[in-house]
């Protein structure tokens, strides 16, 4: 396409998100005359998000504009593309309440980001907001494509897709390649060397296929090394974050046959096998890290603060590549030049064995017309069952949201598996109750809890 592209970036107080995504986009021949439209509803963050993104540019010698909003439906005026990075709520309160109330049931959680009722209470208190923004971009940029990188991922995109079928939408996450290039190292392969194809939903999606591209130009499958490894103490090796040792992916790679997307830490709150009362044996065993997210955010707040000093009194900043996808999609669409990613996007019955309107995760291939999913057909039987027992919080969640029935935030706790294995029934109620009265106006006013909150 001609001339150069908007780009807004709902959330751009995110900081360290915003400068990984628009330093991608930077580096792109074809983008570094972009205009920038960075939009957040903290003054103090915007800016210096804006001071980040100008250094960016002149460190790279791009031609980029940059400019700051307040108001959305001002900055998403005439946008190509939207990238939107946001937690409603933040650290405090919100994800604070998602630990502390739950742990007075006795429901101990690793991330709460995703599922469990951590994820769906951050689901109530996002997707509103995600309608909104797509209510502004039917009505000041009906053709851009939304790339959202917000949690819950699924809920969040099936949700979108819902209410809002025009809006061209996807949902990305890190997750797909992050966990290759990690098993990469695990086995000594330069991630190069690695092909792979993998299908499911936003973190539990697998690897159908994992293989390591030999030098007559075959491919071998690197499953049995990958178990061989695990069960002779070589994998997994140290990562990036020392509390999380990684276990609970490998040990299901045993009892599945394939390999999980997202971190062990995620995984082991995501089914009902590893976190349980009284079963202290498994935390140790599998190194599962509670309480990690809280950690991470407090970790994260004190580590921007002397990153936002520094970059404050920097002359220039340096620009790495990130493994986010956002810039090949904008370079992609914009230019016509193919890429392939992992986006997840409404089924539409690309993995057969799924419901056809869920928020599947698959690789979609990126050209002048947009973003196309691929046709995987059948998981494998394991995998659609393990699946589904996730697919029923998100759907019940959605459904909550759509038709404004609290009832249904209840029946998405009680299948949550996780939740489920915990508490009883009226232990799940009670707990609902208390964390919709205690989020109170973060939530949408139908689902504010107005019944007797009943002690733990």
């Amino acid at each position: 396409m001609a001339g150069n592209p908007k780009i807004t970036f709902i959330g751009a107080g995110s900081t360290v998100f915003m400068k990984n995504i628009i330093g991608d986009v930077l580096q792109r021949p074809a983008l570094t005359g972009a205009k920038i439209a960075l939009m957040d509803l903290n003054p103090q963050r915007l800016d210096e998000s804006a001071v980040v993104a100008r250094k960016m540019a002149s460190t790279l010698g791009a031609s980029a504009t940059v400019e700051t909003f307040t108001d959305q439906r001002q900055a998403l005026d005439g946008a190509d593309f939207v990238v939107v990075a946001f937690q409603i709520g933040g650290y405090e309160p919100c994800t604070v309440t998602d630990f502390e109330v739950p742990k007075k049931y006795g429901l101990r959680q690793t991330i709460a980001d995703t599922l469990g009722v951590g994820g769906i209470m951050r689901g109530l208190r996002t997707v509103p907001h995600l309608w909104k923004i797509c209510e502004d971009m039917l009505a000041v940029c009906p053709e851009a494509v939304m790339l959202q990188y917000v949690n819950p991922m699924a809920i969040n995109t099936w949700a979108i897709a819902e209410k809002f079928p025009t809006i061209k939408q996807v949902g990305l996450c890190h997750s797909v390649q992050g966990t290759a290039m990690e098993l990469a190292k695990d086995l000594d392969i330069p991630y190069e060397e690695i092909r792979y194809r993998s299908a499911g939903i936003n973190h539990m999606a697998f690897y159908l296929k994992f293989e390591h591209r030999q030098a007559d130009g075959s491919y071998r499958d690197l499953y049995p090394d990958l178990v061989r490894a695990y069960r002779e103490g070589r994998a997994p090796k140290p990562g990036w974050n020392p509390r999380c040792p990684n276990k609970v992916r490998y040990e299901m790679l045993t009892r599945l046959g394939y390999f999980v997307t997202e971190s062990s830490e995620h995984f082991a709150e995501y089914t009902p096998y590893f976190i349980k009362e009284g079963r202290e044996d498994l935390i140790e065993k599998f190194g599962i890290p509670l309480d990690e997210y809280p950690k991470r955010c407090i970790e994260q707040i004190a580590r921007w603060k002397s990153q936002a000093d520094e970059y404050r009194s920097a002359d220039k900043i340096e620009v790495s590549q990130s493994k986010e996808y956002a810039s090949s999609i904008i370079n992609s669409i914009w230019t016509g030049e193919p890429s392939v990613i992992y986006g997840n996007v409404r089924n539409n019955g690309c993995i057969t064995s799924l419901p056809y309107n869920c928020a599947a995760e698959v690789p979609c291939l990126v050209d002048a017309s947009g973003i196309q999913p691929t046709f995987i057909g059948d998981l494998p039987p394991q995998l659609t069952a393990l699946i589904r027992t996730n697919i029923n919080v998100q759907e019940l969640t959605v459904q909550a949201l759509m038709t404004e029935n609290r009832e249904h935030i209840y029946h998405a706790a009680m299948m949550d598996p996780h939740t489920a294995a915990e508490l009883d029934l009226d232990q799940i109620w009670s707990l609902v109750d208390e964390l919709l009265a205690t989020h109170g106006t973060w939530l949408p006013e139908w689902a504010r809890s107005d019944r007797k909150v009943q002690a733990a």
